[in-house]
C-alpha cells in the first residue's frame, strides 16, 4: 500500500489487483478443459458438435457470448445436484494445477505478502475457479450459477462476467474509486474495459 501526506494527515492508499483467468493466469480456456474434464470426451465432443452453429455466430459477434454460454452449460448440467458439481470442480482444480501460469501466481502472492487484495474477475463459473486458489485470500468474481432447491438449473444467477461486467462488478463491490490504486491484467478482448479503467492494465504479461 502507498502512503500518502497531504496536508500533514496521513491516508493510506489501498491497491488492488484483478487479474483475469482464462488465458492470463492459465495456459487454457478453463471452460472447455472443465466441460471435457467432467462429461468425457464423447459427450463434450456431441454438445459441441450440436451446439457449433451456435458457437460460430458467436465467434462471429452474431450472438450473444452469454447466452450461447449458458446454453452450452445448461446442456452439460442442468438437473445436477450442486454437491456433486463443487466435488467435480475441486478436483478438476486438483488434477489440473498445470493449467496456472507460475508466473502469475507468484504474482499474486506477492501481492498478498504486501497485503494488497487481489480479485480474480472472470466470466468462467466461479465454482471451478475458487478451488485453484484454495488457502489463498484472494476474492472471486465470477460468473455465478442459479440454484433451486441444492440443483442446477441451467441459468447464470449474474451477467456473464465479461467485458463491461468486469468492470460493474468492481465498482459493485468497491464503489470509491478515489480511494484505491487499481491494477488489471487481461489478455483478451473481454478485458479491454478493465484495463481501461485500471489506473494501470497490463496485457499479457505472463
Amino acid at each position: 500500500m502507498d502512503i500518502v501526506f497531504p496536508y500533514h494527515h496521513i491516508f493510506i492508499i489501498m491497491r488492488i489487483y484483478a487479474f483475469d483467468f482464462d488465458g492470463t493466469l492459465t495456459t487454457k480456456d478453463t471452460l472447455i478443459e472443465f466441460f471435457r474434464y467432467a462429461k468425457g470426451n464423447l459427450s463434450f465432443l456431441i454438445g459441441f458438435i450440436i451446439y457449433a452453429p451456435i458457437l460460430i455466430l458467436m465467434k462471429l459477434c452474431l450472438y450473444p457470448n452469454w447466452k450461447a454460454k449458458q446454453q452450452l452449460f445448461s446442456y452439460f448440467f442442468k438437473g445436477m445436484d450442486i454437491k456433486q458439481f463443487d466435488m467435480i470442480c475441486k478436483r478438476f482444480a486438483t488434477e489440473h494445477r498445470e493449467l496456472l501460469r507460475k508466473k502469475g501466481v507468484d504474482t499474486i502472492k506477492d501481492c498478498l505478502k504486501r497485503n494488497d487484495k487481489v480479485l480474480i474477475v472472470s466470466a468462467s463459473i466461479d465454482n471451478w475457479i475458487s478451488p485453484f486458489f484454495e488457502g489463498l485470500d484472494v476474492q472471486i468474481l465470477g460468473t455465478k450459477i442459479e440454484i433451486e432447491n441444492g440443483i442446477l438449473t441451467g441459468r447464470f444467477l449474474t451477467d456473464n462476467c465479461y467485458g463491461q461486467e468486469k468492470v460493474n462488478r468492481i465498482i459493485g463491490q468497491y464503489p470509491n474509486r478515489n480511494e484505491y490504486q487499481l491494477i488489471a491484467y487481461g489478455d483478451s478482448r473481454g478485458d479491454k474495459e478493465l484495463l481501461e479503467y485500471a489506473d494501470k492494465g497490463y496485457y499479457r504479461p505472463f
